[in-house]
C-alpha cells in the first residue's frame, strides 16, 4: 500500500487491523456486534513535534509497527478506498513486538 498522505508535527496514520468475525466458541458476530478496533499497523510517521526551544524531538513509533490506541482517538479518513486513522503519538497506548 502506499500511502499518498505525510502526517505533521507527532501525528501518525495508521491502518486498523480488525478483529476476527468469530468467538473462541465458535459463534459467528455481525458487523454490528464487533467493537472497534483499537490496533493497528503504523504506515506513515510524522517527523517529529518541536519543542519549545525549536528542536525536534523524535517519534519513539515507526513506519511498521502495531500498535494498541485509544478507543476514540484520532481521526478516521478514507484514502483510494482505504480507512485509515490519524493519530497523535500521545493516542498511542503500547506497541506490539
Amino acid at each position: 500500500m502506499a500511502v499518498k498522505l505525510q502526517p505533521l508535527a507527532d501525528r501518525i496514520v495508521v491502518k486498523a487491523i480488525e478483529r476476527e468475525d468469530m468467538t473462541k466458541t465458535g459463534i459467528y458476530l455481525p458487523d454490528t456486534a464487533k467493537e472497534k478496533p483499537q490496533e493497528g499497523k503504523v504506515v506513515e510517521v510524522g517527523p517529529g513535534r518541536l519543542s519549545d526551544e525549536g528542536k525536534r524531538i523524535a517519534m519513539d513509533i515507526k513506519k511498521g509497527d502495531i500498535v494498541i490506541y485509544s478507543k476514540y482517538g484520532g481521526t478516521e479518513i478514507k484514502i483510494d478506498d482505504e480507512e485509515l486513522i490519524i493519530l497523535r503519538e500521545s493516542d498511542i497506548l503500547a506497541v506490539k513486538g
